[in-house]
């Protein structure tokens, strides 16, 4: 799938018609054609070239997709870079991919000279607020590109992007996407969403990470119109489903977690929403059902992927009620479930998920070891651990970290969230195992009570004793305002093991 290619023929066919609304201005397909064309050839001029490395580091903005779309006109290759990284975080990042430029908007913790020293293959900056000493400026590069360049070839293992998921203080770890897998989420979305031209999707998920970028894959494959938020406000995103009239969005379970504890929010109209997706196994299946209770016009799926398997990779059918699961999976993907020894386990027993298709990433950036380790026998080997019920949907139980033995018995933390989330009281949960000199290890929870709760840890035992084994319930409460979350607005279960 050529994204270019077919931003251009939108532009033909939709000129006029909203791509992007973003602080409710639309930008047309045909303005979004001319200036990532236009920024493209810019790029050209200053040196980048086919296989070339380009930062990015910005919110979610108009911007950004531009950026995307400029570099890969080129054949270059896209770094996206989360939005909350410190200085030192982006120098491992842009060091370690050796970009030669970087697209950003300043913050007052991130120094620029700092950058531009430390990274000696960086040659340009460009700056999307203002003209700078240091760097030049989005917008004039936008004024003197031409319109329509050249285009080199670009090959099936030509890299579109480097994302990187984590290691940014220690060591990188960059997953590889090439260009054929930037058309694996939109034909995922289209078989199991039915996606049209009509449609207008609501985006609160960071560009920086794969679950936005597929807003932008998607608009431009199938002529939806996007409105952009530069951030997940839950109360804003409501008010634009609402303004808009918008027909689906696809968000990760926490953020229908943080709506559901808005008190205004059985006031608004979200009767045009055809469909909605939940990336990632929901801790709380009631929770999304309450949701839904107030969108009854649409479908309510459940999905699950990773970036390395350029999610989604499986999605629950429409029609199905079966939302504790995470579907089945595309008929040009193959999931299977195996055991510590690599063998395929039968449905009904829980084992580490494993992933084979073309849409599987390529691997880690200068990482030969750790891709050897996760790929092996042809199947991408997730980290996840789930199993198969006999028709074939499979449950994710949890990542195999999210795994505590308490004295040779297991137990699955998202199991135990679970049951903490059918509480009333209980805003937001999360459970970790830590280490018990009796037993090895035993779960430890972490609670953000409803605005004016009293619940205490005595009551909240008692409440578990009727849901869960005696060894399931949590050695340790810790209770706190707010739970730690990440850009994809997933609670951070790392900081609170750290």
């Amino acid at each position: 799938m050529d994204l270019i290619k077919l931003l251009a023929e939108d532009a033909y066919r939709l000129k006029d018609k909203p791509a992007v609304i973003f602080r409710d201005q639309p930008i047309t397909f045909g303005r979004l054609r001319e200036t990532s064309f236009r920024l493209a050839d810019s790029l050209r001029t200053l040196g980048i070239k086919k296989g070339d490395k380009v930062g990015i580091y910005l919110p979610n903005c108009p911007e950004y997709i531009c950026s995307y779309l400029a570099i890969w006109y080129l054949g270059a290759t896209a770094v996206p870079l989360d939005y909350m990284l410190t200085t030192e975080e982006l120098v491992s990042c842009l060091s370690h991919s050796e970009a030669k430029c970087l697209i950003a908007r300043n913050k007052p913790n991130i120094s620029f000279s700092q950058i531009k020293e430390r990274c000696v293959v960086l040659n340009e900056i460009i700056s999307c607020q203002e003209k700078t000493d240091l760097t030049l400026w989005f917008e004039d590069l936008v004024t003197k590109g031409r319109d329509n360049p050249e285009r080199d070839y670009i090959e099936d293992k030509d890299l579109a992007i480097i994302f990187y998921t984590s290691g940014t203080t220690g060591k990188p770890k960059g997953v590889l996407i090439n260009y054929p897998h930037l058309g694996a989420p939109p034909m995922s979305m289209d078989f199991f969403a039915d996606l049209r031209e009509d449609d207008i999707a609501v985006c609160a998920l960071p560009f920086s990470h794969l679950g936005g970028l597929i807003y932008i894959q998607n608009c431009i494959s199938y002529g939806i119109t996007v409105v952009l938020l530069e951030r997940f406000l839950p109360l804003e995103f409501l008010r634009s489903i609402q303004k808009y009239r918008a027909t689906c969005f696809w968000i990760v379970p926490s953020m229908y977690y943080a709506i559901l504890q808005l008190k205004e929010f059985e006031v608004f109209d979200l009767s045009s929403l055809r469909w909605m997706v939940t990336f990632g196994a929901s801790s709380s299946p009631d929770a999304l059902r309450r949701f839904h209770k107030y969108c009854p016009n649409a479908h309510l799926l459940n999905g699950w992927g990773l970036t390395e398997t350029n999610a989604p990779t499986t999605v629950l059918p429409i029609g199905s009620g079966k939302i504790e699961s995470v579907g089945k999976p595309a008929p040009w993907i193959e999931v299977k479930i195996f055991d510590d020894n690599d063998r395929e386990l039968a449905p009904g027993n829980v084992g580490e998920v494993a992933v084979k298709s073309w849409v599987v990433s390529d691997g880690y950036y200068k990482d030969a070891e750790l891709t050897a380790e996760t790929m092996r026998n042809g199947y991408f080997f997730t980290g996840d651990l789930g199993k198969y019920d006999t028709e074939g949907n499979l449950y994710i139980v949890g990542r195999k970290k999210e795994m505590i033995k308490v004295g040779g018995q297991i137990l699955f933390e998202p199991e135990v969230e679970a049951v903490l989330f059918r509480h009333p009281d209980i805003a937001e949960a999360a459970v970790i195992g830590v280490a018990d000199k009796l037993r090895g290890e035993v779960p430890k929870a972490f609670i953000a009570l409803k605005e004016g709760s009293k619940l205490g840890e005595d009551e909240l035992r008692s409440f578990l004793r009727q849901h869960l084994a005696g060894f399931k319930i949590p050695h340790y409460f810790e209770f706190v305002s707010a739970l730690p979350k990440n850009r994809t607005g997933k609670i951070d279960k790392e900081q609170l093991r750290k």
